[in-house]
């Protein structure tokens, strides 16, 4: 039974660290936001979202298994140059606005349980974030991302301290209550933005090009097919158990915000923070400890698959060497793009800016610039000059490109709703 276990374990990487880190602070915030405001109106979402973030996480883990290469770095080889520029500078923006919001809400949740100044505590978490990817080798530093992730089980204590109405949440999820307004269509791009959202894409397939690399005589599977079966069951279960856990612990977020802070008549919740705080009066000690704990925990883990992502996507558009995998001096492109963004987004929290309010567009952008990106991602993964004999099958075809259509249709309603 423990042998059985631990081979499990043993197949839990990209995929699980890549669902962790789906639920970062500002992940938190929105789903915060959807139970405060709307109660339990849109729980459904998770539902109808956990397949199709399978799905899509699955074809990015392919692509780069397969081909050896990024997200970023197969654009590059097969589409224009003003795609791939268009594609990475969005990225990067909101990437870096997303850091300065984690780092804002980490250091926020560190002053509500210790004390001390906020702004001090974000450059200080923006700094080991960095220190994390500059000085540990990628062999001792992908175990340390997947130990954090143990982190949002916070979330589930949460859950169990507060009182659930069963009957209601079956009602809810059974029979979803969709409202038609602008702000419910608004924050449900964003909650389809943070949940199915561009970087994870690039961190999870450049994690499984980390992984292949750092493999001894591993090659991609498009020049050596050498154990490709294991290889891809190995991707499935992996980003399956990844998303099912990200999606499992944003239901939780959710619910404990609906039956806490939305049946006590607070509604606008634009920090993880303040959420966390709210929760204090209403659910106790134990619940806003474990809220707070919870965020600093997963702000740890998401930081550096932001900041990673960006790098590898940059990196990848400007043939840089790249990777985690290697010394800073030997990628100094690559690790000045992690330090850049990292750092910036740490600065632009001493700035009159107000990265929550960025906080919310930024994910309604990563819902808009996500349809583009996931519908190049389904094209490669069929053209056998890029996948070869691995193209993706009729079922995973499917189930991509429904992923796909989902997206535009919720921006397009979101659109929709704004004019009229």
């Amino acid at each position: 039974m423990i042998t059985r276990f631990q081979r499990f374990l043993e197949k839990l990487g990209p995929g699980l660290i890549t669902g962790a880190a789906d639920d970062d602070p500002s992940g938190i915030a929105t789903y915060s936001q959807a139970g405060a405001q709307f109660g339990l109106g849109m729980l459904w979402s998770v539902f109808l979202t956990t397949p199709l973030m399978v799905g899509i996480q699955v074809v990015s883990a392919r692509i780069g298994r397969v081909t050896g290469h990024g997200i970023a770095r197969n654009i590059r080889d097969h589409y224009p140059r003003s795609v791939l520029w268009f594609i990475v500078s969005i990225l990067l923006l909101a990437n870096t606005i997303n850091i300065a919001a984690d780092l804002g809400a980490m250091g926020e949740a560190l002053q509500l349980v210790v004390g001390g100044p906020q702004h001090g505590h974000a450059l200080l978490f923006g700094v080991l974030a960095v220190l994390m990817q500059l000085f540990i080798p990628y062999r001792y530093l992908a175990p340390i991302l997947k130990w954090l992730t143990l982190s949002l089980f916070a979330y589930v204590g949460v859950l169990i301290a507060v009182d659930i109405p069963w009957v209601k949440l079956f009602a809810a999820t059974l029979i979803p209550p969709v409202e038609l307004t602008r702000e419910y269509l608004v924050l449900l791009v964003a909650v389809l933005g943070t949940t199915i959202s561009p970087y994870l894409f690039f961190w999870q397939a450049s994690q499984e090009v980390e992984e292949q690399r750092a493999t001894h005589g591993d090659e991609p599977l498009r020049e050596s097919a050498k154990g490709a079966r294991s290889h891809l069951q190995r991707i499935t279960i992996d980003t399956w158990f990844g998303m099912i856990f990200s999606n499992a612990i944003a239901f939780a977020i959710m619910l404990t915000t609906a039956v806490t802070l939305h049946d006590a008549g607070i509604t606008d919740i634009q920090t993880s923070a303040q959420a966390a705080q709210a929760l204090r009066p209403i659910a106790g000690n134990l619940a806003f400890t474990l809220f707070a704990a919870g965020i600093i925990g997963t702000g740890l883990l998401a930081i550096p698959v932001l900041a990673g992502s960006a790098a590898y996507a940059v990196a990848e558009a400007m043939k840089w060497p790249i990777g985690l995998g290697l010394e800073p001096l030997e990628a100094k492109g690559f690790y000045g793009i992690i330090t850049l963004a990292t750092l910036l987004g740490a600065g632009i929290d001493f700035t009159s800016i107000d990265p929550i309010k960025a906080l919310i567009w930024s994910a309604v952008l990563n819902g808009v610039i996500a349809v583009p990106i996931m519908a190049l991602m389904m094209r490669m993964a069929v053209r056998p000059d890029i996948m070869g004999p691995f193209v993706i099958k009729r079922r995973l075809h499917r189930l991509g490109w429904f992923a796909t259509a989902l997206m535009a249709i919720a921006v397009v309603g979101m659109l929709w709703s704004s004019f009229v």
